[in-house]
């Protein structure tokens, strides 16, 4: 069987260009090394990345990294010029400000801004690495003013400041500054030297560097690597545990693609490089004894051209399309898929009727088209064998793909940093959204691998479940839960549904009262703000760029009149009616008129529902078709 990438070195995943359609440029090599020579060389390679303090003047931003003695990053206002100075060149004059990291820089219609990391929590330490959460950010502007924009600019300008501010603000950004969050443990322990003395900015997955736009201009100058680092997006918690007394580490992460991210409905299936929407790895990792090992799965959307775009309705059709080769995205998404983590078991969690059927036998075809040894699909029809409250039945599931997932195994490497064994192959699962259904299926296949691995550490006896341990088991089902959350919150815009059963093992009454209200306010958002939320993340990802001497920019489009017009005529006939009918008797005519006026014109909008859900204005077509 090929070997994948994801146990072999995985060099630099290298994006150029800031298009939707940019090329993806991967180099890699195959070189070994034990896990020993890892920690060392990772300790060695990383240079000094804990910042201090930030001086601003007039001309100049100083940032100043604590420790390093020699160097300080200067950063020019006017000439954007970013060089390396001493100490001694820091001006007396200016504002000083402590902040913890660089995020990038980004230009806007007034021009350059820096952003900075002003606040970050502590998630735990990773092998002696503390990993950060960054909390709070700063945007500081090169300008000194924005008199020279006209009103229009000004007001453009504040927008795209509100849309880098929306981004920043959505919860789940980590960092570490001297180890690399990027790669999995197994792709980590089967790399060369040289992969090692590079910077983390240099060998990070460029699939989730989050801020790799907004370090193009660090990127270009190697000098500069050691006063940035990659951020990357998803969800991550480390926790310490015992379990018969013998205290280990379990760690999970889950790191978001930033290639064709986006929000619920605005992105969908992949792109024409084979990217898939809501691709997320999720990387489970149990430490014991200077010994590790770590399981790998991943989620995307289903790997063909299809959309749903908002109408206005609960739930819209969603649609295949009929003008696109699928095949050749299909091939691409997958083919990178085997290279990098190996075989692949894909579990479609989709209802197999109503309007998800057709996509669940698209992407049933498409797999039997490639006739490939490497790719094997399963349909579980996740509602229809768990209605009616019967949860037990997913273990049907897990028993059906059990001798898969014996096959491919896990990654370990012993005490001694010896690989004992590598995963050789990765569960694929979706569902529309790849967020409440997968989450599930994810976490009963997790807890599997967990067992297995911990009774080869000798954590667990011969015999001992995972589900009898009830302190660890609460640890682990509340970590499960909360990961569906944060994945949920950054892609459809609230937490997840169904995490009563990932906390609890059971269905309950009131976790189908919040799915409920998380559903109802999915349906809001997804309406009447993913739009913003859609331009937000390609603003920050680079997929859309500001022109400064753009005189008319998208964001000045405006809706035509039945936009507010229609919305405002319903509104006072059903209000007209609620006041009528309070009144005598007779004003029957009177509410039977405003109803009907009130009835014709909501079904009037909802007749041409696309016209009134808040659309993106930034994106590219090709991300919106």
């Amino acid at each position: 069987m090929q070997p994948p990438t994801h146990s072999l070195p995985f060099f630099v995943n290298q994006r150029y260009a800031c298009t939707a359609t940019s090329v993806l440029l991967v180099v890699r090599s195959k070189f070994k090394c034990t896990g020993n020579v890892l920690l060392s060389n990772l300790a060695r390679s990383e240079r000094l990345t804990n910042f201090g303090s930030l001086h601003v003047t007039s001309e100049k931003f100083y940032i100043e990294a604590c420790g390093d003695a020699n160097d300080v990053l200067v950063i020019d206002r006017v000439s954007m010029e970013m060089t390396l100075a001493g100490f001694r060149d820091i001006p007396l004059s200016g504002v000083t400000k402590s902040i913890c990291g660089i995020m990038g820089t980004i230009r806007l219609v007034a021009g350059m801004y820096l952003i900075v990391i002003i606040k970050k929590r502590k998630v735990g330490n990773l092998f002696g690495h503390t990993v950060w959460k960054a909390v709070e950010f700063d945007l500081l502007s090169y300008k000194k003013t924005v008199l020279h924009l006209t009103e229009n600019q000004m007001q453009d300008n504040k927008t795209f400041l509100s849309m880098i501010t929306s981004v920043l603000n959505t919860d789940g950004f980590y960092f570490c500054t001297d180890y690399d969050l990027t790669h999995t443990q197994q792709r980590l322990a089967n790399t060369s030297p040289d992969f090692q003395e590079m910077s983390l900015l240099e060998r990070a997955d460029q699939r989730f560097v989050w801020n790799g736009s907004l370090l193009r201009d660090f990127l270009a100058q190697p000098e500069l690597h050691k006063f940035v680092f990659p951020v990357i997006h998803g969800f991550i918690m480390m926790k310490p545990c015992s379990i018969n007394g013998k205290i280990f580490e379990w760690i999970l992460i889950s790191r978001r693609s930033c290639f064709r991210a986006g929000v619920r409905y605005y992105v969908r299936g992949i792109d024409s490089e084979g990217h898939a929407a809501n691709f997320v790895e999720t990387e489970q990792i149990v430490q014991y004894s200077n010994g590790r090992a770590s399981f790998v799965q991943t989620r995307g959307s289903m790997p063909f051209f299809w959309s749903q775009r908002p109408n206005l309705k609960y739930k819209p059709k969603p649609q295949i399309s009929s003008t696109t080769n699928h095949l050749d995205g299909f091939q691409r998404h997958f083919d990178s898929q085997v290279l990098i983590y190996g075989k692949q078991v894909i579990l479609n969690l989709v209802n197999q009727k109503g309007s998800e059927l057709p996509l669940e036998q698209t992407f049933a075809k498409l797999v039997n088209s490639m006739e490939s040894g490497m790719i094997k699909y399963i349909a579980f029809d996740f509602h229809k064998e768990c209605s009616k409250m019967r949860w037990h039945r997913l273990q049907l599931l897990v028993d059906a793909v059990a001798e898969m997932q014996d096959e491919f195994g896990y990654f370990m490497l012993s005490s001694d940093g010896k690989v004992v064994v590598q995963q050789t192959g990765v569960f694929r699962s979706n569902c529309m959204d790849c967020l409440d259904r997968t989450n599930v299926v994810q976490s009963l296949l997790a807890r599997r691998a967990l067992q297995s691995q911990l009774q080869r550490m000798g954590v667990l006896h011969v015999g001992q479940k995972i589900e009898e341990q009830a302190e660890f088991e609460k640890i682990y089902k509340n970590a499960w839960a909360d990961n569906a959350n944060a994945c949920a919150k950054q892609y459809a815009g609230t937490g997840a549904l169904k995490t009563d059963f990932t906390r609890t093992g059971r269905r309950t009454q009131w976790g189908l009262v919040m799915d409920g209200w998380n559903s109802m306010i999915r349906y809001y958002k997804n309406n009447f703000s993913d739009g913003f939320r859609q331009d937000s993340i390609d603003l920050f990802l680079g997929n859309y760029s500001v022109d400064e001497m753009e005189i008319l920019t998208p964001l000045q489009l405006q809706k035509d009149w039945k936009f507010l017009t229609l919305p405002i005529i319903m509104l006072v006939a059903f209000s007209m009616c609620i006041i009528l009918t309070c009144m005598t008797a007779e004003t029957v005519a009177y509410v039977l008129f405003w109803a009907v006026a009130g009835v014709v014109t909501a079904t009037v909008i909802l007749l041409n529902g696309k016209e009134f859900v808040n659309v993106p204005k930034l994106v590219q077509k090709e991300k919106m078709d």
